[in-house]
């Protein structure tokens, strides 16, 4: 191939690359939406909980069901996870076995994945850029087997 045709192809991906790379500003807010989740979850702010959630928040669990031992979805919305915080169901879990761990697995333009090592659960999060700020749109989450039984 001409090494024209090569430098112009390699160009163009670069060019391309460069229109989807995120700043470190983004990273730095996707962390603190996740960080005002889950350290909001534990302190029992529920404010700092609802900075992090869109209002049509989807949060859910797949587990068996307790009827019927089957698969079953539970879910939670925005005002549910916002009322629970107030309440203070986070701020339950000892300060000693409380996570925060962030990881942001992916960004793409407005969109991310991040996952949170908490306490006794894995969170993963989809966020999006919402009116100038992120909010995390949906949330799968799973406890971590050992926990199981307590």
């Amino acid at each position: 191939m001409n090494k024209a045709i090569i430098l112009a192809i390699a160009c163009s991906a670069a060019i391309a690359g460069v229109s989807h790379a995120q700043t470190a500003a983004d990273s730095a807010a996707i962390k603190e939406c996740a960080l005002n989740y889950i350290e909001g979850w534990y302190e029992g702010s529920a404010e700092r909980m609802e900075r992090a959630l869109h209002p049509e928040l989807a949060k859910r669990i797949v587990g068996p069901s307790r009827e019927t031992g089957e698969s079953a979805l539970r879910n939670m919305t925005a005002d549910q996870l916002i009322e629970a915080t107030a309440a203070g169901y986070g701020t339950r879990t000892p300060a000693a076995e409380r996570r925060t761990d962030v990881t942001i697995l992916d960004i793409y333009e407005g969109t991310a994945a991040v996952r949170i090592d908490a306490g006794e659960w894995i969170d993963y999060l989809h966020v999006a850029q919402w009116n100038g700020g992120w909010k995390i749109i949906n949330v799968l989450w799973q406890v971590r087997p050992e926990a199981r039984g307590r």
